[in-house]
């Protein structure tokens, strides 16, 4: 059970349209997941299967996404860990991870069964989805958690990546997520998206020293099976070139809008390309959307079906939670008529 627009992307089949999900598709700006919430905390529909099956629902029957992604949240594998977090709305910790008191902020021994509820929530997710849609799940960047663990997720400036911090990722956080994807995967979903919205925080020598690090432990263990995602300048062709250089193990990439599109609609790539939509973009008056919209499309359109092959739309990242649903709604139905 796939859906074939987006199976094609995975395979660079050429096609005329490309399959269409959004990052945080089932969230704050679509009246499904406020109704849910009026009865629920965030925490209540992440962890309890029925209801994140329930939420990751919601966006395919009111804009007909070709993707369901699984509802939950990257930072769970911190509080595997023994971070007490809590959300309130936002996310935030008792403690933060430093090198003095790492033993007691990572008390526990990561076990893959307290994510169980993600497993769970993808099969029932499954169960209820229609079978022309397509389910994948998600995992938060190793370094992304590092700065969130660390308080250091909003910084200006780059990351202090030493020693200590290294051996966390080593030791701990990208084994931990590699488990983590293996049991989504276990579980049903088709595709597992790495969220790294904190890798931009890294220098540019430190930056491709952790890409290194994640083909090594990660994208070559779940061949073709991740999509990379990060955001605000980092180096795409850093990464493209050490997957090629690996083979070409990772199934594709997620590109910001603050990068053009077409750079990457090559006839030789053999991964697929996610993006770009300008997200804030999504946000103007729905005539004046559609006039952006119009731009995007008559760019992409200077392509032939063959150098689009692999392509997922979507936006550079997640949907804002001001987002008119009438927007949404406009976006796919231009994009389908377009393409």
């Amino acid at each position: 059970m796939s859906n074939k627009k987006f199976s094609n992307a995975l395979e660079n089949i050429p096609q005329s349209t490309p399959p269409i999900w959004f990052m945080r598709q089932a969230g704050r700006y679509h009246s499904h997941y406020q109704n849910l919430k009026t009865k629920n905390s965030f925490v209540e529909l992440c962890k309890t299967p029925l209801l994140a099956a329930e939420t990751a629902l919601g966006p395919i029957e009111s804009f007909d996404f070709d993707v369901a992604i699984l509802f939950s949240d990257i930072l769970f594998p911190l509080e595997s860990l023994g971070m007490e977090l809590t959300y309130s709305p936002g996310p935030s910790f008792e403690s933060y991870l430093t090198e003095e008191n790492f033993k007691e902020v990572f008390k526990n021994k990561f076990d893959i069964n307290s994510l169980s509820f993600q497993g769970e929530a993808l099969q029932r997710t499954r169960e209820i989805l229609p079978e022309d849609k397509s389910l994948i799940g998600f995992v938060g960047g190793p370094i992304t958690l590092l700065a969130y663990a660390m308080g250091l997720n909003k910084i200006k400036g780059n990351l202090n990546i030493g020693d200590f911090q290294w051996g966390m990722l080593d030791d701990v956080l990208i084994p931990t997520i590699s488990e983590n994807i293996e049991m989504q995967l276990n579980a049903g979903a088709e595709l597992i998206m790495i969220f790294d919205s904190s890798a931009h925080l890294l220098s540019t020598n430190d930056f491709i020293k952790y890409v290194e690090k994640m083909f090594d432990q990660v994208f070559l263990k779940f061949s073709k099976k991740i999509g990379y995602y990060a955001k605000d300048h980092i180096d795409y062709d850093a990464v493209i070139y050490m997957n090629e250089s690996k083979g070409a193990c990772l199934a594709g990439v997620g590109i910001d809008s603050n990068e053009p599109l077409n750079k990457y609609f090559t006839e030789s790539r053999d991964y697929f390309i996610q993006g770009n939509f300008d997200e804030k973009k999504m946000l103007l008056p729905n005539d004046s959307m559609k006039l952006e919209l119009e731009k995007y499309i008559n760019n992409l359109s200077n392509f032939t079906e063959q150098q689009k092959a692999g392509w997922i739309c979507g936006l550079g990242h997640g949907i804002l939670k001001e987002t008119p649903e009438e927007n949404v709604k406009t976006f796919v139905k231009m994009i389908r008529e377009a393409f």
